[in-house]
């Protein structure tokens, strides 16, 4: 299970930049809008400092991250749900992503052309929040005659489905018409399954990603405070329940060239901070998903698989193979802090700390496993 992550924003704010920085496949970037037409995509290593550490315990041949997927889609414009700036094109590159990372420009740079000619976060925003909004009442409108239609000629069965399409519809409707998100509107398990073939953009959990010059480094490390911009933002994105992050593009770049993690590590506690740009969006992206990682170690590899939040044993031990899935006996388990304690399974082992788990067994985040399956 990946991470499949949509950059979305204005023109000129700086979204292919960042995605070149996180993810080392250089987009197309310049000073002027629409310069990317076709989403680009980058495969980008998930930053985790505890797979380092297994990596020192285990010595394995070999270690493999969880990976994010990031999708560099091309800038937004008002009147892009009428089409405007191939606005539909564009809007329909967003329907196949799974969470959005909104990217707001927050710095001032009088060389770098801003689509309305002014820096101003909550405009900006708001002029993307309204025509995601806007896409999504469209697509609404004709989901709503389909269900309409089987109401007057469809059986028993077919009539109940559409009255709960058409329940959820009723609810969602109204907030989209005031520029509103779905994912604002509390809808019950069945209504929300209803609605799932409408794939609305506004449904899906967004973040904001706040764009900063080098000058505006200091603002990252100080949580956001003192930059006007930035607090505007995370003003936005605590009302709206989500999160902000801070990035700058091309500190980001220079980060990515430094290919040993210690002395990654000891470049950011230079600057005062605790993880890159990167790992800010990533772990952000993680918790509104609600994702978790588990860990499998030994002398061949150490690898982080990625698993929801409640998922069981049987769940967890499907990501690396349906067939540890379908013959799923036990897993054996202990935890990350655990082999950081004692240094050793044998030690581990001794301190009575080595469980064996079975189909009911909710996996923790930083659990070390190892299934045992017979098919």
């Amino acid at each position: 299970m990946s991470i499949n992550c949509g950059i979305v924003g204005l023109p000129n704010v700086g979204k292919s930049t960042i995605f070149s920085a996180l993810s080392s496949a250089p987009a197309e970037a310049a000073n002027y809008p629409f310069c990317t037409i076709n989403p680009n995509v980058g495969i980008v290593d998930v930053p985790d400092q505890r797979l380092f550490k297994l990596t020192e315990i285990f010595k394995p041949a070999k270690t493999i991250p969880a990976i994010v997927e990031f999708v560099d889609i091309a800038g937004l414009v008002k009147g892009a749900s009428k089409g405007e700036g191939l606005g539909n094109q564009f809007l329909s590159h967003i329907r196949e992503v799974g969470v959005i990372a909104q990217v707001v420009r927050c710095f001032d740079d009088p060389d770098i052309v801003h689509v309305n000619n002014k820096v101003d976060p909550e405009s900006d925003m708001e002029t993307i929040n309204i025509e995601l909004a806007l896409a999504d009442l469209d697509t609404l409108q004709k989901r709503r005659e389909r269900a309409e239609r089987t109401l007057k000629v469809q059986g028993k069965d077919e009539k109940k489905a559409a009255e709960t399409v058409i329940s959820a519809l009723d609810k969602i409707g109204p907030a989209l018409e005031n520029g509103k998100p779905a994912r604002s509107v509390a809808l019950s398990d069945d209504e929300k399954a209803a609605v799932y073939d409408c794939h609305f953009i506004t449904l899906k959990p967004q973040l904001y990603v706040c764009n900063v010059d080098e000058n505006g480094m200091k603002t990252i490390s100080s949580g956001g405070q003192g930059n006007v911009y930035v607090e505007a933002v995370r003003k936005r994105a605590s009302a709206e329940g989500s999160e902000a992050v801070c990035i700058c593009g091309k500190f980001e770049a220079e980060l990515g060239d430094i290919s040993d993690p210690e002395e990654k590590l000891a470049f950011l506690e230079e600057l005062g901070l605790k993880e890159s740009g990167l790992g800010s969006l990533v772990h952000a992206a993680y918790r509104l998903l609600g994702l978790r990682t588990f860990f499998t170690a030994g002398a061949d590899e150490c690898r982080a698989w990625t698993i929801h939040a409640g998922d069981s044993a049987p769940k967890a031990a499907g990501v690396i193979h349906t067939d540890f899935e379908k013959g799923f006996i036990k897993a054996e388990v202990y935890s990350y802090n655990d082999i950081i304690q004692y240094g050793t399974e044998a030690k581990i082992k001794e301190a009575g700390k080595y469980r064996i788990e079975g189909k009911e067994y909710v996996v923790q985040d930083g659990d070390i496993m190892f299934f045992k399956f017979n098919v």
